[in-house]
């Protein structure tokens, strides 16, 4: 079975960017769907009934959203499935904990 990866994003989105980025970095083909944030799609609440926000990385039918707690969930998530190319995150917990200063 193919992965089915759906990103709702929203482009001028700064968050969105760093999933579109690693995404990208990763060769993970993914189709983009675009949200209204003020006219929010059925697909983005459903996919993030508590915050209602993008960017929400859904992998085979399974949200992925990163929250305010932890921005780079979507990022982990990504090195998990796609293990065989380029890490986006250290393997090192201590270091992974700091690689969020830089992402931001």
């Amino acid at each position: 079975m193919a992965d089915e990866v759906v990103l709702l994003d929203l482009w001028p989105s700064i968050f969105g960017m760093r999933v579109r980025i690693a995404l990208v970095g990763k060769g993970i083909k993914h189709e983009s769907k675009e949200d209204d944030l003020r006219n929010k799609s059925d697909l983005l609440l459903k996919m993030n009934p508590v915050y209602k926000k993008v960017p929400v990385l859904i992998h085979n039918g399974k949200p992925v959203c990163d929250s305010l707690i932890d921005h780079r969930s979507v990022h982990r998530r990504l090195d998990e499935v796609w293990n065989d190319s380029s890490p986006l995150l250290p393997s090192d917990p201590y270091h992974r904990a700091h690689a969020g200063q830089v992402l931001g």
